[in-house]
């Protein structure tokens, strides 16, 4: 099939013709971690659908809807409103700082009267979007010019210092790694990223002393000394290793972990799920859950390299990055392998933000596969 009867029927696909494009691959592990979360969930509820697994279920639909639409529709469309989605995302952000609800000692929500949500969460998604439309048409001359950088740089800039500032350090961090994992797919200079590195290094004193909260610090600090204030900033730290260590092999059983069910781990339906499924469901259960992740970065990464139009293969190989670099965190944070950040475990903690922007961004690698063999220009047509 020659390359103009290939684009012009990726342009005229019926629905059925996209259906049979679409990656299950990717679709059954995804739904194979929703499932989970949802028995996980339960039990964190006590053996009871409230408060967290009905709610939560609730959620994996309407991000199935969301899913769904995103997956089917037309990638032009992504592409002309990628950078429009991001200036909502960021406005969203923007809002936050004036107008957003505290919980947990930060000012990340924003209540919207039904329904509050968190925006630094759809931020992630919407920075993919616009810096893989930036990066699509760029050739390997304009790649390496600096002045290229400054646009997504300041796409990067501008959010991370609002986030930082909430503070929300972890989904701070996230964004930039998810940034120069971009500029490093794209191609930028290697020697720029150990002059980043350098810069980081010397700008550390600075963040420690000026930039930082003093519960920041003792993370850090807990994180070095794990006995530093085991009753105060190490506590949660301290159970997690407890909780996931004491369930083995095999685990304790289902609704029968002590730490989990006695109430001795906080926040064990989010940030801490992964100590909850490693204790009741031993290091097999964890090790499924990571090959489970495993499977999905693979077929991201598979998705991306067969993807024929620039756009829709930074779309996978971003959203690769982000899914990555969401669940690296939390596994190493809870594991003690890093300081304590708020980061959510992908498609497995309690909340609707993290899911849907999830889910989102499932459904963009999705069209991106489906459209794999469209043409597209700068401008969409």
């Amino acid at each position: 099939m020659s390359n103009q009867t290939r684009v012009s029927n990726a342009n005229m696909m019926s629905f059925s013709e996209k259906l049979s494009r679409f990656s299950w691959g990717l679709f059954i592990p995804m739904c194979l971690a929703l499932t989970l979360s949802i028995i996980v969930l339960f039990s964190a509820g006590g053996g009871s659908w409230r408060p967290f697994a009905l709610s939560q279920l609730m959620k994996i639909l309407f991000g199935f809807i969301v899913f769904f639409i995103v997956s089917f529709s037309n990638i032009k469309t992504w592409l002309k409103s990628a950078n429009l989605i991001y200036a909502i995302a960021f406005i969203l952000i923007a809002l936050v700082t004036f107008i957003g609800d505290t919980g947990m000692g930060a000012q990340r929500w924003l209540n919207l009267g039904f329904i509050s949500i968190q925006p630094s969460e759809f931020i992630k998604i919407a920075l993919v979007l616009a810096l893989a439309r930036y990066f699509a048409w760029m050739n390997s001359v304009e790649l390496t010019q600096p002045k290229n950088y400054i646009v997504p740089s300041l796409l990067l800039l501008i959010p991370f210092g609002l986030i930082a500032l909430q503070p929300d350090l972890g989904t701070a961090i996230s964004l930039a790694l998810i940034t120069v994992g971009m500029f490093y797919i794209v191609g930028a200079p290697k020697k720029w990223f150990m002059i980043v590195g350098i810069l980081a290094l010397m700008a550390a004193p600075i963040v420690w002393f000026g930039g930082m909260h003093d519960y920041q610090r003792d993370r850090i600090i807990t994180f070095i000394n794990p006995d530093h204030d085991a009753q105060g900033a190490g506590y949660q730290i301290n159970q997690a290793k407890i909780a996931f260590g004491s369930g083995g092999f095999i685990g304790k059983g289902y609704m029968a972990g002590t730490q989990s069910q006695q109430s001795f781990l906080p926040e064990k339906q989010t940030d801490f799920i992964f100590t909850m499924l490693g204790e009741e469901f031993g290091f097999l259960g964890a090790f499924s859950l990571l090959i489970i992740y495993s499977i999905i970065i693979i077929v991201l990464f598979w998705l991306a390299k067969t993807c024929r139009n620039r756009f829709g293969q930074l779309i996978c190989f971003g959203f690769m990055l982000n899914f990555f670099v969401y669940y690296f965190i939390n596994i190493s944070m809870v594991l003690g392998l890093m300081p304590t950040v708020g980061v959510p475990l992908p498609l497995m903690s309690f909340g609707g933000s993290s899911l849907i922007s999830l889910m989102f961004g499932f459904g963009l690698c999705q069209n991106a596969h489906i459209h794999k063999d469209q043409q597209l220009s700068a401008k969409g047509s």
